[in-house]
Parts: structure tokens; sequence; C-alpha cells
């Protein structure tokens, strides 16, 4: 309920040469983050930290802006990591992004969508800005609010008071890049909603 999907496409002449170029030149641009204090120098930033996630977001905020106007393999949004039990971070692949106006057109001609799915984060229910303390409320053990909440319409966000965000963020597409060579896995996406 709370993350939309793009439909697979048939596969094109040219789909899979195009998403193998992505993949070499992201590798061949972000390798040397596999140390993440190399990144935080470059100006990539962790997304929500402090919150235990399977996959964490180091994200470049001047990437992501030039990502709303051109695409660019070698300057991902933002980097994913995996993290042990001892905190060290592993580089696990990238992150593109696209304004959450484009087309499912636009999307194929950035990554194909034969190969790959984007997808946007979708109906989140969000306290005021002014009771930051409620997102930790829950109902009968379950969050109230964001992600993770059953609150899928603006109707029932009202009724609890919160503020209705029917897209949040922009497109995204996961790339796996040091994760395999099977373009299956390369471009799977966890976020299945």
């Amino acid at each position: 309920p709370h993350m939309f999907m793009t439909p697979s496409r048939p596969p094109a002449a040219g789909d899979s040469a195009r998403a193998a170029e992505i993949v070499n030149a992201a590798r061949a641009s972000v390798a040397k983050y596999k140390d993440v204090n190399v990144a935080i120098a470059d100006g990539f930033r962790e997304f929500l930290p402090g919150v235990k996630q399977d996959v964490y977001h180091f994200t470049s905020l001047r990437n992501g802006l030039a990502e709303r106007f051109r695409f660019d393999p070698s300057k991902p949004t933002s980097l994913l990591y995996r993290q042990d039990d001892k905190g060290n971070f592993t580089l696990v692949g990238v992150m593109y992004t696209m304004k959450k106006t484009a087309s499912l057109d636009a999307l194929d001609q950035r990554i194909p969508l034969s190969i790959a799915r984007w997808h946007e984060h979708v109906n989140w229910c969000v306290p005021k800005p002014t009771e930051r303390d409620r997102w930790m409320e829950t109902r009968e053990g379950k969050p109230v609010f964001g992600p993770r909440g059953p609150i899928t319409t603006e109707a029932a966000c009202d009724a609890v008071g919160g503020v209705w965000h029917p897209i949040v963020f922009d497109w995204m597409v996961h790339a796996n890049i040091f994760e395999s060579d099977d373009p299956k896995v390369i471009w799977a996406d966890d976020h299945h909603a």
C-alpha cells in the first residue's frame, strides 16, 4: 500500500546492452566508495542515521538534484550499503532517481523497464511538523504513521490528525552492482510492498 512499482515491459533491442553499460560505468566510478569514509568526504550523507535498516542509503543531494535534469550512471543519487554486526559498511550498489512527475517512457529511456523496476513511495500519513513525537505512536502494536503504518487514504490520515503525502520523494531504482554479475540480481529491488 505504500509502494508503487513500475510495470515490466517486453524486452526491446539493445535493452540488455544499455543496462550493462550503466552497470559498468557505475562500478568504475563508485568503487572508491567501498570505503564509506571516502563517500562521506565526497558529500554523501547517511539517510536516517541511527535507524536500523536492511540497506543504508548514503545520499548526495547534489547528485540527486542533477538527476532531475540528466542521467549520468557515474553519479548516482545514493550509495547502498549493508552493515555487519560490528558496524562495518559494505558497498553493495547504487540508487538513481528521477523527478516524480516523470513518465514511464522517460524512466524507460534512462534504465529499460524490461530490465529494472523503478519505485515510488506512496500514500504516507505523517505527523504534523510540530508533533514529531507522534512518529512513535502505535495502535495495537503497529506504527500509526509512515511507511509501516496502516493508513492508505487521505480521509484516514485526516481522522488521526496527520499530514497526507500521496507521493514521497522522487522515482528511484536500485542497482546492486557489487552483489553479482547476474542482471536479475543487480536489478532486483527489495522494496516489494
